[in-house]
């Protein structure tokens, strides 16, 4: 298997909308960019250009949106197949995936929760390994947030990703926004389910905004700018796991590129207050 490479720092996801901004002038605190391979794979003409451009100069990593990784339908291998053709010809060194379901003979366009079971531990690290295989190199899962709890379960949300990542031997992308948005709609601590991650497992980042419906529901639509307590989350996070590189999710509501790198230069002071140097230009 292949190591992951990720990229060192903070990074912001590569939207086709900030496109010509990003080519006035890319922020200096932004690191790397983050793509949905779905979204780029079969491009050509202006676009694949535009996108040779940056991932000759910049690092990226590739963030999957619909393999479903519970679910029950056959693992779609020539998008696979496609991503690993896609990363070796752009240097991506790092795939990350959702641990949910969203497709059943079609996409469902939404990440559902996986019946946290020990069937579907063994079902989903199987589907896991399998895109291993196809891939060559190890995959990070991301701890995905939901709205209902699936109807059966074994164990808790934070046993059933340790349970994937042993049997899978796969690496952890930590989401933290995602651990804020469950803690309030479900009712846990969300430092003390940080606690429960396991810290050699963990490869990579994601911090985001999300909208307030009440008081015990959040909704996370990488919408809007990240609050405080999500920002003391990953600092919270630092502490315990390190300065692992970190994204910037923002896909709708998308403000001025300032006002985003704003936000990646929050995430790169934060990192190296807890040690992380920062690559000279």
């Amino acid at each position: 298997m292949i190591r992951p490479d990720p990229p060192r720092g903070a990074g912001l996801g590569f939207r086709r909308e900030l496109l010509p901004e990003l080519k006035a002038g890319v922020p200096a605190c932004i690191d790397f960019f983050e793509l949905a391979p779905e979204n780029w794979i079969d491009l050509g003409g202006r676009h694949a250009r535009d996108l040779r451009v940056f991932t000759e100069r910049y690092p990226f990593v590739c963030h999957g949106l619909s393999l479903s990784l519970g679910g029950a339908a056959p693992l779609d291998e020539l998008l696979l197949r496609k991503i690993r053709d896609f990363m070796a010809r752009h240097g991506i060194g790092l795939y990350t995936e959702h641990l949910s379901w969203c497709s059943d003979h079609g996409h469902l366009y939404d990440l559902l929760p996986i019946p946290p079971t020990g069937e579907a531990v063994r079902h989903v690290a199987a589907r896991i390994r399998r895109v291993q295989d196809i891939l060559g190199r190890r995959i990070a899962i991301e701890n995905a947030s939901y709205y209902v709890a699936a109807p059966i379960g074994e164990m808790d949300e934070a046993a059933f990703i340790n349970a994937v990542l042993a049997e899978a031997d796969c690496w952890l992308h930590l989401d933290v926004n995602n651990v804020y948005v469950n803690s309030v709609n479900f009712g846990f601590d969300p430092v003390g389910f940080l606690r429960r991650m396991p810290a050699e497992r963990v490869v990579y980042m994601h911090t985001a905004g999300h909208y307030r419906e009440a008081d015990d529901l959040v909704v996370d639509t990488h919408g809007a700018a990240v609050i405080d307590p999500v920002w003391r989350l990953l600092d919270t996070a630092y502490e315990l796991f390190g300065p692992h590189p970190t994204l910037l999710e923002r896909d709708y509501n998308l403000p001025p590129l300032a006002e985003l790198a704003a936000e990646v230069a929050v995430i790169a002071g934060m990192q190296a207050r807890h040690g992380l140097g920062r690559v000279a230009a």
